[in-house]
């Protein structure tokens, strides 16, 4: 999943292990902050960071651009907040059901109904 380096105990290390060339790009401001911006090249990837300027240098943006795949896709991730205190509340991550919501288990007449494939895809014969 893009974006989950910066979450490692050693980002930095991982982030470089595969760069080829970095280059400090300049100073850019994202989502209101100030940033030093820093690109970087990688065999497969090429990807840039927004470093926040000052007592937090946080990340702010970072993209990274897949050369492996047609048309380079980019990924971009954005972030507004970076918290770094553990979450004190087990539950936080609790599944809530909405009011109103039904449980229907897996082997139920509604779940049967589904299909991998959308009905009037165009993908040839249904089995």
């Amino acid at each position: 999943m893009p974006g989950t380096d910066l979450l490692l105990s050693d980002a930095y290390d991982v982030l470089t292990s595969d760069v080829i060339e970095g280059h400090h790009v300049g100073q850019g401001v994202v989502d209101g902050v100030e940033c030093e911006h820093l690109a970087f090249r990688g065999h497969d990837t090429d990807w840039q960071i927004w470093i926040q300027t000052g007592a937090q240098p946080i990340p702010r943006k970072y993209v990274i651009t897949s050369k492996t795949l047609s048309g380079a896709p980019q990924y971009t991730l954005r972030i507004k907040e970076w918290k770094t205190d553990p979450i004190k509340d087990a539950d936080a991550f609790a599944f809530k059901a909405p009011e109103g919501a039904t449980k229907v288990g897996l082997d139920s007449d509604v779940m049967m109904e589904f299909d991998e494939i959308p009905p009037g895809t165009a993908t040839g014969a249904k089995k």
